[in-house]
């Protein structure tokens, strides 16, 4: 099947800013694609642009097999978009705001109303349903912009850092809400800051800097970048730690580190993770040493990022000019 987003050397430009210079991306349908980078990195323009809010200076770009400047009306049919804020009426009660989404989407007055109590439910909105928006907290409203966004069943999702000014136990639940979009086979393109967001939600990621795609690939992929696996070990006695930082120096063949001062990490060269960790295993039995943490991870999507562009993803940066 063709992809449910294809953009090829999209150029945008705001005066002298170059916005985007040349971004390609891609994503199959039934997935989250994240497009990653920090402030200023060209994401939200992108967005924009694939959900015919901008037309691009140069390059193409199609959704589900439309182009987003000649064929703009059917494309805008197909799909859904949240923004960085919530775009609800206060108003209005969080009911009456999805029958509206739904009725300037062409659904019937029941279809709309029937598909706005659907979605209440799904977003663990109905007990509120009946009230104004402007009496609902900063959570329930993101919540209650998620569900305008899947009125239509849109076919793509454009969701552009959704969880911005959540707290974490919010954004967990954002996830879930996220990940259950691509139930019937939709379209995610998840824009996001967050490094583990984009671990947690994505199938493949697109990493982009300076309007730039300086990587992509899926998680697993771009951790690869940041170099080899890291073993972690960690003491019941912080008092052997000096005899668990030989063990690993002599299974690793690199010096061990320690972040804090009950704990080790040693780099592992290539594709010996799983030989290493074994062996340190074996050592540590047998020289008696009881362990609380042992553990064989890739680097982090913070990691990789710092590989890629030298500095982390919430740098202060310049914003989109979009």
């Amino acid at each position: 099947m063709d992809d449910a987003i294809r953009a090829e050397g999209l150029v945008k430009r705001f005066g002298k800013t170059i916005a985007l210079d040349g971004v390609d991306l891609s994503a199959p349908p039934g997935g989250v694609l994240g497009l990653l980078g920090p402030n200023g990195a060209g994401k939200t323009t992108a967005v924009r642009v694939l959900a015919t809010l901008l037309r691009p200076d140069a390059g193409r770009a199609e959704v589900r097999g439309l182009d987003v400047v000649r064929d703009a009306a059917k494309v805008r049919r197909l799909i859904g978009l949240t923004g960085q804020y919530a775009s609800v009426d206060e108003d209005l009660t969080g009911a009456e705001n999805l029958v509206l989404i739904g009725r300037l989407l062409d659904l019937r007055k029941a279809e709309a109303r029937a598909r706005a109590a659907e979605l209440l439910d799904r977003f663990g909105l109905t007990d509120d349903a009946g009230r104004k928006v402007a009496t609902y907290s900063g959570g329930m409203r993101r919540r209650l912009d998620l569900a305008a966004s899947m009125i239509a069943r849109p076919a793509v999702i454009f969701l552009d850092e959704p969880t911005t000014g959540l707290d974490p136990g919010r954004r967990e639940e954002a996830w879930r809400l996220i990940r259950s979009m691509t139930a019937d086979g939709g379209t995610v393109l998840l824009t996001t800051q967050y490094l583990e967001e984009a671990d947690a939600l994505a199938d493949a990621i697109t990493v982009i800097d300076h309007g730039r795609v300086i990587a992509t690939g899926t998680p697993a992929e771009l951790k690869r970048v940041a170099g080899g696996r890291t073993i972690t070990v960690r003491p019941r006695d912080p008092g052997r730690l000096m005899e668990v930082a030989a063990v690993l120096n002599a299974v690793t063949g690199r010096d061990a580190e320690s972040p804090s001062r009950d704990v080790l990490v040693a780099p592992v060269a290539g594709d010996d993770g799983d030989r290493a960790l074994a062996e340190t295993v074996r050592r540590l039995g047998a020289a008696g040493i009881s362990v609380t943490e042992l553990s064989l991870r890739l680097p982090s999507l913070d990691e990789v990022f710092f590989t890629l562009t030298g500095h982390r993803t919430d740098d202060t940066s310049e914003g989109e000019a979009a």
